[in-house]
């Protein structure tokens, strides 16, 4: 009986067990545990954020809204625009910029509320870059650097001159580094060469405009040869003529070819008994204006002007062929006001050697005589000069050699005969004379210049010696330096010095050299460069005084009554100086 007992708690106790334990395999949990790997979160935001919309809109890249070079005033030099802006908003963009540019911030760029300005000093001007706030300021900065490297290629004058010159060709090349706001990538080789790239429409052009201008100039030359000539012809007839600006004499003609003049001889003419004073072929200057309404107008017609002017509105440079007048040139020199003017004229020639010594040496000196009235003109000149037999002297054929050399006295062969009065220029070569040497004594002026290259710069010292023999006036001393994007810098200076930053030339002026100051020098810097970069040294200067001291004693006159009086102009000029 215990044992059956037992046995049936054994099976209930089984039966409990099995009907209370769930299945394992039965399981479903109904939301993931926070374990699990977030790629398997059933998420549809996180979906909807990993695919996105569709990509169909271009991303925000950097835009350049111009490229501008202006000066530190705020004055615009050249500007050219990428995108759709009006004239009053770049003005008001640009003209703002200099206020917001620190002196002494070394920052390259300057926000505001709407733009970026990225900006390179460059001399007197500033390279800037207008940008939008959402540009990369590296790419900006990438883009100002070809900019800066361009500008340069295309003027090598970095003024204001220098850029409103070149400023169309600053526009192409802009328009090469940067394309519908955005920067292309190229060189500043590439932008050169597609700059240069030439079209053979636009030669024609060219060629077939050029043509057209040389036959109207040809056409309006001929009707102004002829019209002139025929114009000359009527008014004599009409007897509109008055008196010609002849010679001396009351029958003098005109020759050119034997006249008593500075420009192809000194002969008589076999048919005329006088001096003349009249150039072949140059108008009177008393002829009488033709009266109201009567004559020919010379000059170009109406119709050629049109044309002309129309080429000028296109932009192209017309070079018209002016025919300098007799008068013009007369107008232009101021008259003597002695009744005879002398002047005494030495020109210097000079080649220098860098290492000391004198390769040329030559003086040529004339003595020229201007006689205002026709009775002043039977005169003798009698004059002295220095006892340097180096000097070698030669008379105008019609002067009176043995009166020359016996008694230094010049005049003419034929005493009855004038020299002949109203002489343009310096007048009537009377004496010429040469003077050549190697003496290095006989210069007046020596430059003597050391380059010498230290590091990343060149010290250059030039020093000047004059000589005691003259008072040099107005020297100017001009050092060719390498091509440099800022005026030198300057150490030590006896004088003046201007920096030439279109012929990249130094100037150093003395404004006088006399004892005081017989020698001086200067020192400046530049960026490294090859020594023979600083030659040929070329100098200029004046002096009132000459090698040949020639000198006017006296007038001694032909005729019965005073001597009139005179003036005597001295004066040594350069004509070529130069330290090789």
């Amino acid at each position: 009986m215990g044992f059956i007992r037992s046995l049936f708690f054994f099976f209930f106790s089984l039966t409990v067990i099995c009907t209370c334990t769930p299945k394992q395999h039965n399981k479903q949990p109904l939301r993931p545990q926070r374990s699990d790997p977030p790629d398997l979160i059933p998420d549809p935001y996180r979906i909807t954020q990993l695919t996105g919309p569709p990509n169909n809109t271009r991303t925000r890249s950097t835009l350049h809204n111009a490229a501008s070079i202006i000066s530190k005033s705020g004055k615009v030099l050249v500007s050219r625009q990428f995108v759709d802006m009006s004239r009053i908003r770049i003005e008001g963009l640009l003209a703002a910029f200099p206020k917001l540019v620190g002196s002494g911030k070394q920052h390259t760029y300057v926000e505001t509320e709407n733009v970026r300005y990225v900006y390179q000093p460059i001399d007197v001007l500033y390279l800037l870059l207008v940008t939008n706030k959402q540009s990369n300021i590296l790419e900006d900065l990438d883009t100002l650097r070809l900019l800066s490297k361009v500008v340069p290629e295309y003027s090598p004058s970095l003024d204001e001159e220098g850029i409103c010159k070149n400023a169309f060709e600053l526009i192409f090349a802009f328009d090469e580094v940067i394309s519908l706001g955005h920067k292309e990538s190229v060189t500043v080789a590439q932008v050169k060469q597609y700059c240069e790239m030439e079209s053979h429409e636009e030669r024609l052009h060219k060629l077939v405009l050029q043509s057209k201008i040389n036959e109207t100039k040809d056409i309006e030359r001929g009707k102004m040869d002829k019209g002139g000539f025929s114009s000359l012809q009527s008014m004599g007839s009409m007897g509109s003529i008055g008196r010609m600006d002849s010679g001396f004499g009351n029958d003098t003609g005109i020759s050119s070819g034997n006249n008593f003049g500075s420009g192809s001889g000194f002969g008589l003419s076999s048919e005329v008994d006088s001096f003349s004073s009249k150039s072949k072929g140059r108008p009177s200057a008393a002829v009488s204006a033709p009266g109201k309404g009567m004559g020919m107008k010379l000059g170009k017609s109406q119709k050629a002007n049109q044309f002309l002017e129309s080429l000028k509105a296109e932009g192209e440079l017309i070079v018209e062929d002016v025919r300098p007048s007799a008068n013009s040139n007369r107008a232009a020199a101021a008259p003597p006001t002695d009744p005879i003017t002398l002047t005494t004229e030495e020109k210097l020639n000079v080649t220098l050697k860098r290492d000391g010594g004198v390769s040329n040496f030559d003086v040529q000196g004339t003595l020229s005589l201007q006689v205002l009235n026709q009775d002043d003109g039977f005169i003798q000149v009698q004059i002295e000069s220095g006892d340097n037999p180096e000097i070698k002297f030669k008379t105008h054929p019609n002067i009176n050699k043995e009166l020359f050399s016996n008694e230094n006295i010049l005049g003419s062969k034929d005493p009855n005969r004038p020299f002949p009065a109203g002489q343009s220029g310096d007048g009537l070569g009377l004496l010429k004379w040469r003077l050549q040497s190697k003496d290095e004594s006989d210069v007046p002026l020596t430059i003597n210049c050391w380059p010498s290259v230290s590091g990343n710069e060149t010290y250059v010292s030039i020093e000047y010696e004059a000589s005691s023999m003259f008072d040099l006036q107005n020297v100017v001393i001009s050092v060719p330096l390498p091509a440099l994007r800022e005026a030198p810098s300057v150490r030590q200076i006896d004088g003046e010095w201007r920096y030439d930053s279109r012929n990249s030339v130094l100037e150093w002026s003395i404004l006088l050299i006399d004892d005081s100051n017989r020698s001086g020098s200067m020192e400046f810097v530049v960026p490294p460069a090859d020594t023979s970069a600083f030659f040929p040294i070329s100098v200029r200067f004046s002096a009132t005084s000459t090698f040949s001291n020639m000198k006017v004693v006296s007038i001694i006159p032909l005729k019965n009554g005073p001597a009139p009086k005179f003036s005597q102009r001295t004066h040594l000029v350069t004509d070529s100086y130069q330290v090789v």
